[in-house]
């Protein structure tokens, strides 16, 4: 008797480990976000310290663009939200996790490195986000 709940035991264990696998491969693809353009310069560093020195803040190009947005641009998070082609749920993530790296960069004098991210590029054909609007457009509007 023993064995056979041994069995069913080790079955449902096995069946258990298989389903988690499979759980972990089903997880949502990440959407790539509309960044408008790639940055002038891309590595920053304080002054008198060597670049060796310390690790460098990595700033994803979809954080950087969220930060052109609201900081530069002065958008609300839900038009610029629609900019980069996400919620404003996840607008607020990405900038707020750019907020934190930014703020570390300041306070410990770390250098910052603009990389990565899983973005496209927008161009005036195709546009940007819900509008189909490029959001070069924003700079065009302010010197009108």
């Amino acid at each position: 008797m023993l064995k056979k709940q041994e069995k069913i035991f080790a079955i449902f264990i096995l069946i258990f480990f298989a389903f988690q696998t499979n759980l972990k491969d089903m997880a949502r693809p990440v959407k790539p976000k509309n960044v408008c353009q790639q940055p002038r310069i891309n590595l920053f560093k304080p002054a008198g310290v060597p670049m060796g020195g310390s690790n460098p803040v990595v700033l994803t190009l979809d954080e950087y663009e969220s930060i052109r947005l609201a900081d530069l641009e002065g958008l609300y998070q839900e038009e610029a939200a629609q900019y980069m082609n996400t919620s404003r749920q996840t607008f607020a993530r990405i900038i707020e996790s750019a907020h934190r790296k930014i703020a570390s960069v300041l306070v410990e004098g770390r250098p910052l490195l603009i990389e990565g991210g899983n973005v496209n590029f927008c161009d005036e054909t195709r546009g940007c986000g819900v509008r189909r609007r490029c959001c070069k457009d924003l700079n065009r509007q302010e010197e009108e």
